[in-house]
């Protein structure tokens, strides 16, 4: 893939379909130029692979660029974009301390095959220690409030630490995952956050995923051929069964409806807000 010199900024050589007004951002700039930006790259995303996209990303953006994994399809997908070509964009995790076996196996695969390691977050120690002791070791399951609460612990908080002084956050969100997500766009300023959030695979779908990974010969997540089609922390996660939608397995005690973490706000703020983590 060829590069081209546009605005100050090395973009892929397709970069001649971007806007005028597209050019590199500093983290410090006024949240008007980051959204002017974020809007300039959910019109101009679709047009690129996904190769391009991670390249054009990071052109784009002055200041520092995370991607978030949770090693699923997606993230390894992004992942191998991220790595093959180099890029200068961090690469972190939430480690819960209750992620599944499988899950840690294709963490150490993908440091192996990409030489190159993943920068690990973890809950607050004692904040992890007064969850516990209020709720027991698995008292999440007794309530909505119960489970973002530990959510807000285990993943909201440590992503808070992630997430700071970032100019903008890459996720492996895509639209078909859930009707919460299906008016997911591929570029956004996150008003929460102060930062463009950006999802390379929003007009992705699974199986497109899957044919991308297995054709790189990807490291994936072996509970993926196990009928787990979305993966988080074992307690809160299942198989599912044939027909069922993409993410019924997680939270599967809880009603059908919003089943987010508090990971990803939605525009006017509903979507899955997590309770704030108590000390």
């Amino acid at each position: 893939m060829s590069e081209v010199a546009y605005h100050g900024a090395v973009l892929p050589a397709r970069s001649g379909n971007w806007p005028s007004h597209a050019r590199a951002v500093p983290q410090s700039a006024e949240p008007a130029s980051s959204i002017a930006l974020a809007t300039g790259l959910a019109d101009q995303l679709g047009a690129l692979d996904l190769f391009e996209r991670l390249s054009a990303i990071r052109a784009l953006i002055t200041g520092r660029i995370v991607f978030t994994t949770s090693f699923g399809l997606e993230d390894q997908a992004i992942a191998h974009a991220i790595f093959s070509q180099g890029l200068a964009i961090d690469v972190a995790t939430l480690d819960t301390g209750r992620l599944f076996p499988e899950t840690y196996e294709v963490w150490a695969e993908t440091e192996r095959r990409y030489e190159s390691r993943i920068l690990a977050f973890t809950p607050e120690t004692k904040s992890v220690e007064a969850l516990v002791g209020r709720q027991g070791i698995n008292g999440l399951r007794a309530s909505v409030v119960a489970r973002l609460d530990c959510c807000a612990v285990r993943k909201v908080a440590p992503l808070a630490r992630i997430l700071d002084g970032s100019a903008a956050w890459v996720t492996g969100l895509r639209a078909d995952q859930s009707a919460d997500r299906a008016r997911l766009s591929a570029a956004s300023f996150d008003k929460q956050r102060a930062l463009i959030k950006v999802s390379p695979l929003f007009d992705w779908t699974r199986e497109r995923t899957l044919e991308f990974v297995r054709a790189r010969d990807v490291p994936y997540n072996a509970l993926h051929d196990r009928g787990f089609l979305s993966i988080g922390c074992a307690p809160c996660t299942r198989a599912v069964a044939p027909g069922e939608p993409e993410r019924a397995g997680r939270w599967w005690w809880e009603q059908e409806g919003q089943k987010e973490c508090g990971l990803h706000i939605a525009d006017d703020g509903r979507a899955g807000r997590a309770a704030q983590p108590h000390a």
